[in-house]
């Protein structure tokens, strides 16, 4: 049961980084759409090519930090892991339910059924996420989030 609870923070600091990026507006989170809606955002004086840069590298660190720090503390420092296989097992499952909610609520609902990320002069693009970047993020979710668990196990456990 506590891994279902940690894996509700970890939604919840995805939710909390989405609505403090976009807080002015949802062209504060372009570099998230595919890159003819960010060319639109950059011709249309919304945002430039820098700004755009900052606020991903910005977004990158603040989803980075909980995923590498907090979840790998939750599992060892709070439920206290004692072997790899446990910690990659709670690791996964906290993931890939964060990585479900960031798929199904984030992606497919929030942006794509909701007026909440319409960029004004780019509706013609949309859907804004499509392609080889959901595939990605599918995949990542999937794949990437239980491999970056099993890693994060193996190396706290060479310790």
């Amino acid at each position: 049961m506590t891994v279902i609870l940690e894996a509700v923070v970890m939604c919840f600091v995805l939710l909390i980084v989405c609505v403090v990026g976009m807080a002015n507006g949802p062209e504060g989170m372009v570099f998230f759409y595919e890159k003819e809606v960010q060319e639109r955002v950059i011709e249309l004086g919304l945002m430039t090519e820098e700004k755009i840069r900052k606020r991903k590298t910005v977004t990158f660190f603040a989803l980075m930090i909980p995923q590498f720090l907090l979840v790998p503390y939750m599992v060892y420092g709070i439920n206290g892991a004692k072997d790899a296989g446990t910690a990659a097992f709670q690791m996964i499952v906290i993931y890939l339910i964060s990585g479900l909610f960031d798929r199904i609520f984030i992606d497919w609902y929030w942006v794509g059924k909701t007026k909440a990320w319409i960029i004004p002069g780019t509706e013609d693009l949309m859907p804004y996420i499509y392609g080889k970047t959901l595939i990605g993020k599918w995949l990542s979710t999937v794949i990437g989030f239980p491999v970056l668990a099993v890693l994060i196990a193996w190396g706290v456990s060479r310790f």
